[in-house]
């Protein structure tokens, strides 16, 4: 074939191709066999390898292509990605609309009004027409550069349809999510695998996201509603609704469910209207969004320096079911508290069955009424945690039976104990099997010393086998001992072995946080290590002296100091050490910061809120949220909030961004 001939048959392939995913992942309505298509991309993918003079970056075939990469670099939205004021009432709703009209007086406000879809918000960059990078929300301001990932959400096309046409520069928003198929199968495989499960598709969605290799992340079937633009290069169209048309047409996959409304009782209806039917789709809603339509009044309205004020988000209110309390369980915490936890009949909520909920604590029992029988109320807490509301009386037939909570731990047969003033139940025998289990869980958790392939399925074998008895012996298992556990091959024995010795790296702040001391939380835990620098210095530490460092209080300090006087607490530190794990805060030259304590307000212009928190503790300096007078640094952003005012009243340093960056250089 002649070099023309190639180069059309590939542009050919290319248009075939771009008509086929807009067709599947926008239209829902393929027209060939997954087969066919996979033909027409191998077709493709070798005319390109063989004729590398045609490349194009926009080409079907770099969807999912090169290595992992090693980190993820920030990206500038170019508007900020604002959040959105909520509301949860009919007159909420009511009040908004009258807010519009105040601020456009004698003018005909149109709404559209759309779902507000449970996923991980996106900002994507095209440049003429052609996708150059995509980024997370972040804080706003920056987010992490995600373009890899994104490209192999096929709902983004690599280029607009019309691309010549396309506006040269824009930035279009969207909601990345995954629906509840491919959800409840990654969290199937994960348990399988003896992995920690994602709470819910939106953690999901999000975390695929983050992946570096984009070739795992295209196995995780995440999809796109794009819902608006972020900057205004589209002056042509005047609607919200005409922009969504415009951009569905261009190859973008937009949600059909969008109506437009003339006035705030048709937006009402359409939203109550979404409450009763979410359960019809295949994915997570969490509410609806309304926005005025015209582009025109939406620029008068502005925004606050948080939110646009001419939209709203009306967040629907936990979903709740009714089902039979079959029985009602103890489990046991890594702590020792023991939890009443509600055997259910099994009950579709939020998008998943349900059969098991949290009862809390006895008290919490006994303040709802709740026995052994009922029919009973749950719901989902922030639509992850399910949680028994209330019983039915009304529907009780007489053998109901009260529960009582028992005198023995019903995992090691211990006498239980409760503590003057604490609600929980406690069972304080150490050795305890199932406090054994959660602590070691602990210990290996992402926030912990993040030993990925210690999840709970190995945990329970490595405990019931009596492989280890606490988190120090995990650093004694040999690669025999691994490889007997069940569904362990031995490339995966060597992964946990190497992940385990890894963890000896990890520093105090993670060490303090995996020991499971009470109360001590991953805030806690790093405020413990810049303080006192070591464990030693930590154990001997008073009580008073615990209360007197900032942002410890009375009950932390009495845990902590409880916790480091134990002989079993004493040993384990002992066995700890002897593993080579590190009992020191790392210092060098550069810990400047040594002893200081910061807070930030405001947003920042070249760091997030976090990334400029974690340079501050490399340097040795201490995070605070609250305002106080043993603060040595304020550092204020743009539009910073009351903590500045409640700095100046008390005469702290006060130091802008720019004077931040010259002190950590």
């Amino acid at each position: 074939m002649a070099a023309d001939d190639i180069r059309k048959r590939i542009e050919e392939l290319r248009q075939e191709i771009r008509l086929h995913d807009h067709k599947y992942y926008v239209e829902n309505a393929p027209e060939i066999s997954d087969q066919r298509y996979d033909s027409l991309i191998r077709q493709l993918k070798k005319l390109e390898d063989e004729h590398p003079q045609f490349f194009s970056k926009d080409s079907p075939t770099q969807r999912v292509g090169g290595q992992a990469v090693g980190g993820s670099k920030k990206i500038r939205h170019i508007s900020t990605m604002l959040s959105m004021d909520n509301t949860y009432s009919e007159d909420e709703l009511r009040e908004f609309d009258k807010r519009v009209k105040k601020n456009l007086p004698k003018e005909d406000i149109n709404y559209v009004v759309e779902l507000k879809i449970d996923g991980a918000s996106v900002s994507l960059f095209y440049e003429n027409g052609i996708l150059k990078s995509g980024a997370t929300r972040g804080d706003g301001t920056r987010g992490e550069d995600v373009t890899r990932s994104l490209k192999i959400v096929k709902g983004i096309p690599l280029s607009a349809r019309n691309k010549d046409k396309f506006p040269p520069s824009i930035e279009i928003r969207g909601e990345v999510y995954m629906n509840h198929m491919v959800f409840s199968k990654i969290n199937q495989e994960k348990k399988s695998r003896g992995k920690e499960l994602f709470a819910n598709p939106r953690n999901a969605a999000a975390g695929s996201l983050k992946l570096l290799d984009p070739k795992i992340a295209a196995k995780r079937g995440l999809q796109i509603f794009i819902y608006g633009i972020g900057n205004t290069t589209i002056d042509a169209i005047g609607t919200h609704s005409g922009v969504l048309s415009y951009l569905s047409k261009e190859g973008f996959r937009t949600n059909q469910h969008i109506k437009k409304c003339k006035n705030i009782d048709d937006v009402i209806g359409y939203c109550n209207q979404w409450q009763s039917r979410r359960e019809e789709l295949d994915y997570d809603i969490d509410g609806m969004v309304v926005k005025v339509d015209s582009r025109s009044q939406q620029k008068r309205l502005g925004a606050t320096t948080k939110a646009p004020r001419w939209m709203i988000a009306y967040k629907f209110p936990a979903q709740q079911a009714t089902t039979k309390l079959k029985n009602i369980i103890v489990q046991v915490g890594r702590t020792g508290s023991l939890t009443p936890v509600a055997e259910l009949v099994p009950v579709k909520l939020s998008g998943s069955t349900v059969s098991r909920a949290t009862l809390h604590n006895m008290d919490d029992i006994r303040r709802k009424d709740i026995m052994i029988g009922d029919t009973v109320v749950i719901e989902k807490a922030g639509e992850i945690i399910p949680q028994v509301i209330a019983p039915v009386p009304g529907k009780r037939t007489g053998k109901e039976k009260k529960f009582i909570m028992p005198e023995k731990c019903p995992a090691c047969n211990a006498k239980t104990v409760q503590y003057p003033g604490e609600v929980a139940i406690r069972c304080d025998n150490v050795m305890c099997p199932a406090q054994q289990k959660e602590r070691l869980r602990h210990f290996a958790s992402r926030q912990g010393m993040d030993i990925e392939g210690l999840g709970e399925a190995v945990v329970d074998q490595l405990i019931d086998k009596k492989l280890v008895k606490d988190c120090a012996d995990i650093y004694s298992l040999k690669f025999d001992d691994i490889c007997k556990l069940e569904r362990m091959a031995q490339k995966s024995a060597q992964n946990l072995l190497e992940a385990i010795m890894r963890s000896k790296g990890q520093p105090l702040r993670r060490l303090i946080y995996s020991l499971s001391i009470r109360h001590v939380g991953v805030h806690a835990a790093d405020v413990l290590a810049n303080r006192f620098g070591s464990i030693g210095n930590l154990l001997k530490q008073s009580i008073e002296a615990l209360m007197n460092t900032n942002e410890i209080g009375p009950i932390m300090a009495e845990s902590i100091g409880e916790f480091f006087r134990k002989d079993s607490t004493r040993n384990l530190l002992k066995k700890l050490e002897l593993a080579g794990l590190d009992f020191k805060q790392r210092t060098s030259a550069k810990a400047k910061f040594s002893g200081k304590i910061f807070i930030f307000t405001g947003s920042m212009n070249n760091f997030s809120r976090t990334q400029a928190q974690d340079i501050v503790k490399s340097l040795g300096g201490a995070i605070t949220s609250s305002i106080g007078k043993r603060i040595d640094f304020v550092i204020c952003g743009k539009d910073p909030g009351s903590k500045l005012k409640k700095a100046e009243k008390l005469g702290l340093k006060v130091i802008t961004e720019k004077e931040f960056n010259d002190l950590i250089n």
